[in-house]
């Protein structure tokens, strides 16, 4: 058993697999693809498949650098990863210092408050690693204007020589829609950024943005949901492995006539006889509730013995209705495992069922499941 394995739910049933071998494979091609120095985005308790076993994975394939959002995101990353570098993505909150101190973490320091508030502390003697700068060039939501940041740096010394700044950093709006004509501003306003910084290490590219032409990778790429199976180029192939997949068993099955509403306030009425199975898995399992197939809205779906079976009714709690009519002879009986994500139902393909992003959900999914990791 893998000790980041979770024991089988008897009573419940849901499996989570988590193929670490995939998530680092998918490391190694997106740097080898930008030519620089691949970062592993750990935020999100490592995007739901865990901090530890992802990092572990990572650093003993030898990732040197990870980013988090949160503090205590930090703390959990330097306890496996001694002696990694770990940025904190959402700034440096107030009288924290001394903590990131104690945990060897770095700050992305996004505002003139917190460079001011971290350069103080530095200059008090403590011994912190270098923080990072993060610049705005489009999203009007973390990061100093870019403005604010060609003036400090014009500065050569002031609050960003007494901050100690390791690297300069900003963020993609739009790096998945090739066309968007906002990559291109963006690719400029950061060269002018990162120039004016000379001798500080840079970084721009996230997941999607490893695939778009005419973007220089500087010295440190931070990939995130691509890493973890996520497609960074909607509506083409998926240049990535999957990472993980999602089975949950019936835990009853049972025939309908047609005019039989189904699932809390009937909002679905069987056009013609039914074969409905009820699985053991629901919103409280992270499964995104918005899933629920409607007269009105189509939903979700399983692989039922490898054939695609919508949803039936409301997703609720703890349960889903599948409609298995037409599922192979044997398939659909109680007992039987039936898959929410992996093969044709990647990511992507859920997200839409669901109607939002395969981001939020694989970072929803939690730790109601029992959890198989492979390939450590």
């Amino acid at each position: 058993m893998n000790p980041f394995d979770t024991p089988t739910n008897a009573d419940h049933g849901p499996l989570l697999t988590i193929d670490l071998g995939a998530l680092v494979a998918n490391w190694r091609a997106l740097g080898a693809r930008a030519g620089a120095e691949a970062a592993a985005v750990v935020k999100a308790d490592a995007y739901g498949i865990g901090i530890e076993p992802a990092v572990t994975a990572l650093a003993a394939a030898g990732c040197r650098t990870f980013f988090v959002a949160h503090l205590s995101e930090g703390i959990r990353a330097r306890a496996t990863a001694p002696d990694a570098t770990i940025y904190v993505l959402n700034g440096l909150p107030p009288d924290s210092s001394g903590l990131f101190a104690e945990h060897d973490l770095s700050p992305v320091l996004g505002s003139h408050e917190e460079l001011l508030e971290w350069a103080g502390f530095r200059q008090s003697g403590a011994k912190v690693r270098p923080a990072a700068l993060h610049v705005d060039t489009a999203m009007n939501r973390l990061g100093l204007w870019a403005g604010e940041g060609l003036d400090l740096a014009r500065e050569r010394s002031g609050v960003i020589a007494a901050a100690g700044i390791g690297l300069v950093m900003s963020h993609f709006a739009a790096s998945e829609d090739l066309a968007n004509p906002a990559n291109a501003r963006q690719i400029a306003a950061f060269a002018e950024i990162a120039a004016a910084f000379p001798g500080v290490p840079a970084s721009l590219k996230n997941s999607s943005a490893h695939f778009l032409p005419d973007c220089p990778s500087y010295q440190l790429t931070r990939p995130g949901y691509a890493l973890y199976g996520g497609n960074p180029t909607p509506g083409q192939p998926n240049p990535m492995q999957p990472v993980i997949g999602l089975e949950a068993r019936i835990i009853q099955v049972r025939e309908i006539a047609g005019g039989t509403q189904v699932g809390y306030n009937g909002r679905w009425t069987a056009p013609g006889r039914r074969k409905l199975a009820t699985i053991s898995l629901g919103y409280a399992d992270g499964y995104p509730r918005n899933a629920s197939w409607t007269d009105i809205t189509p939903g979700g779906s399983a692989l039922v013995g490898g054939l695609r079976c919508p949803f039936v009714g409301t997703v609720s709690m703890d349960l889903i209705i599948v409609d298995v009519t037409h599922a192979p002879a044997g398939a659909a009986v109680r007992g039987a495992p039936v898959t929410l994500i992996g093969g044709e139902l990647d990511l992507e393909t859920v997200g839409a069922g669901a109607k939002t992003i395969g981001y939020e959900v694989l970072t929803s999914l939690g730790w109601r499941h029992a959890r198989r990791y492979t390939g450590l």
